[in-house]
């Protein structure tokens, strides 16, 4: 792992530890030499990450649609800003700029790409490491949930074991480096009808 893709929250969320747990990820990425590639704002958990990678002497690439950026929220501290057409080539940007993903506390657009890129793993488009780094249980419902997706046979067990998770930064990227994809993780199909 090179480069690590963070998806994480425009905003900075209600509770303090999300903003620790964001530097200390920052940093830690730029203490082992892994570029951070994330979407290029300047605000929220999006901000304060790229903040921390670059006070830790480490590098960052922003990815921003155009549209974002008229609206002044790019991070023009970045060690490189790509501005894109659309929300579309920015994921597909990040994806392909990336050897692995993480997903921080955020709303609505970060589960949206958390969800993408697991699918894309599920497909067999990669077999890049996906974790939620999953802040005083940030993500457990969510964790429940793909658990009974499981349960109720719509994805399988292999599939499932693709999605990493840990509260403490160190740990997560130590279960990410030694990440092994399943060998029989594509996507299941299950023809039968009951």
């Amino acid at each position: 792992m090179k480069k690590i893709c963070v998806f994480c929250g425009s905003n900075v969320g209600s509770k303090d530890i999300y903003t620790q747990k964001a530097q200390e990820l920052g940093r830690l990425l730029a203490e082992k030499g892994l570029e951070l590639v994330y979407g290029g704002g300047n605000v929220g958990l999006m901000g304060v990450i790229a903040d921390a990678v670059l006070a830790a002497g480490g590098q960052v690439i922003g990815v921003i649609p155009n549209f974002l950026m008229e609206k002044e929220l790019g991070h023009t501290g970045a060690t490189e800003l790509i501005i894109t057409k659309s929300m579309h080539e920015r994921k597909q940007t990040m994806a392909d700029l990336s050897d692995a993903f993480i997903a921080m506390p955020g709303g609505v657009g970060t589960l949206e790409e958390l969800t993408e890129i697991f699918t894309w793993a599920q497909l067999g488009l990669h077999e890049k490491p996906i974790a939620l780094l999953n802040v005083q249980g940030y993500y457990d419902d969510l964790i429940v949930f793909f658990d009974r997706m499981v349960t109720e046979k719509f994805v399988s067990t292999a599939n499932r074991s693709m999605l990493l998770s840990d509260s403490n930064p160190a740990d997560l990227l130590e279960k990410m480096s030694t990440y092994v994809p399943p060998k029989d993780g594509q996507k299941w199909l299950d023809r039968t009808r009951t």
